[in-house]
């Protein structure tokens, strides 16, 4: 049975996408499988903003596929790790978490680089394009020492 990760932003068009994209090209497909969703459903069906998709295409990966989708509290179940891009998104899941089991599994994702200091990933949706170069080093940086603990956890 593979691993599950959920990467949350608020949209689920910028953040994490570049999120989901990054980490599951750090894994074995054939153990971990990466999906992402969104705490709003603005961009349910849509793809990834244009500018994500171009970053990841810059730095080598193809997140053209992913749709827009709102996270659901089945994904408590369906899924291992539940890493959110900030405050606002863990407070938000958290709320709708109903177990300690549940609340366990959420994670504020830069807390792996800077341990219990609760940086946000920054939103650059309404930003510069070279927000979008900021937050996928950002990711980067992390979905590495994710990858290297996931695969510990999980041989």
């Amino acid at each position: 049975m593979p691993v599950k990760i959920l990467m949350v932003c608020l949209g689920n068009i910028c953040r994490s996408p570049l999120a989901e994209g990054i980490l599951a090209s750090k894994l074995p497909q054939n153990k971990f499988i990466v999906d992402s969703a969104g705490t709003g459903s603005w961009h349910v069906g849509h793809a990834p903003d244009k500018r994500s998709i171009a970053v990841a295409k810059k730095n080598g990966l193809c997140i053209d596929d992913q749709k827009g989708r709102q996270f659901q509290i089945t994904d408590f179940e369906e899924f291992d790790y539940i890493y959110v891009m900030d405050n606002s998104n863990y407070r938000d899941i958290i709320e709708l978490a109903k177990t300690s089991e549940h609340k366990s599994k959420v994670r504020l994702i830069l807390n792996e680089l800077f341990p219990d200091e609760n940086v946000d990933v920054p939103d650059p949706y309404f930003g510069s394009a070279n927000g979008f170069d900021n937050v996928y080093k950002m990711l980067d940086e992390v979905a590495t020492i994710i990858a290297e603990k996931l695969i510990k956890a999980h041989p």
